[in-house]
């Protein structure tokens, strides 16, 4: 259960934090602080791929270690977290490490209201935000389509699934005005519902092994992709 996406004073209680601490520290830029610190810079002709998300990102070592075996990749995943959360760290959980690639996947928690209403514009402009800092300091971008979710098991009355259909046009319609690749995960693992397919998933809004698979192999294919027109 530590990686559901629950509200804020769930997802504080659940990593152990308190009220107060959420109060001065609301990103929670000291999550991957010692992390950070700890890292060595990358190295001559190293291609260094940081994955920027919410629980999504944060249960992926955890749940397919196998694909972080290649120290290439970095995940900087905060469970619970929205977009405004994430734009507050990006410089020290992507910028500072000097990645050549950052995947963003982010937005499924602002659709559930984690911080508050938003609406899409202002989660859509939160990601491009992320985007541009990216881009203004050499670092290409992957940007990744929101996981599909008929419903947030800790948020029953929210409706997320054409939300979250609308978000990716979105976010796919920036990608490709702004020659960004664009990493749809959620065509090829939504169900008939615009759920996510029951095999990808163990709560409807969170992979499982099988979907952190699937994901894997669609995120190299992207990489691959920029490569070929970096």
């Amino acid at each position: 259960m530590r990686f559901l996406c629950h509200i804020p004073i769930i997802a504080l209680l659940m990593i152990g934090s308190s009220p107060e601490l959420v109060a001065q520290d609301w990103a929670n830029l000291k999550r991957f602080q010692k992390e950070n610190q700890q890292l060595s810079p990358p190295t001559a002709g190293e291609s260094r791929v940081v994955l920027m998300g919410n629980s999504i990102t944060e249960g992926w070592p955890k749940f397919y270690p196998e694909f972080f075996e290649s120290s290439k990749y970095i995940a900087r995943g905060i469970s619970g977290q929205t977009t405004p959360q994430m734009l507050l760290r990006f410089r020290q959980d992507v910028i500072d490490l000097k990645p050549d690639v950052v995947v963003i996947l982010a937005g499924t928690n602002d659709i559930a209201g984690n911080t508050g209403p938003m609406s899409l514009d202002e989660i859509h402009g939160y990601i491009v935000s992320m985007c541009e800092l990216a881009l203004a300091n050499h670092i290409h971008v992957v940007l990744s389509s929101v996981l599909p979710a008929y419903e947030y098991p800790w948020k029953k009355e929210i409706q997320p699934a054409e939300k979250i259909v609308e978000l990716n046009k979105m976010l796919q319609g920036y990608a490709e005005a702004n020659g960004i690749t664009y990493l749809d995960y959620f065509a090829p693992m939504a169900d008939s519902k615009n759920g996510l397919k029951q095999k990808y998933t163990y709560d409807g809004v969170h992979p499982n092994k099988t979907g952190y698979i699937k994901m894997s192999k669609l995120l190299k294919h992207a990489l691959k992709e920029l490569s070929k027109g970096s």
